[in-house]
């Protein structure tokens, strides 16, 4: 099992982050955007979420492919819709490629 740690920003608007939480509380996210984190061999998920700045960690298994995600989810139309709905909160970081969005984080340090 692998772990990935993710970054990206929302807009400073108090307004649009709570919506934006309201939209990931318990029971609020949308069954086919659950069933595609899960089809990609995603097996756990949580974002944290400080100011306006959140962060994300993905444990997955071993079929798991960034690039296969990123292909499955451009051919879902119910994805496409919520990404298009989750950018009118999101902004990318201010190093992100064009396009990109959330961006892989590295790790600096681990306690052993």
């Amino acid at each position: 099992m692998q772990r990935f740690c993710l970054a990206l920003d929302l807009k400073d608007n108090p307004d649009l982050i709570e919506t934006y939480k309201a939209y990931h509380a318990p029971g609020k996210v949308w069954p086919e955007i659950l069933e595609s984190i899960r089809t990609a061999g995603i097996l756990d998920m949580e974002i944290y979420l400080t100011g306006n700045r959140m962060f994300m960690i993905m444990e997955v298994d071993d079929t798991f492919d960034a690039a296969r995600k990123a292909a499955m989810d451009a051919a879902n139309p119910k994805v496409q819709e919520w990404e298009d709905l989750m950018w009118r909160f999101q902004q990318a970081l201010p190093w992100a490629a064009t396009g990109e969005k959330w961006i892989m984080m590295d790790r600096i340090f681990k306690l052993d």
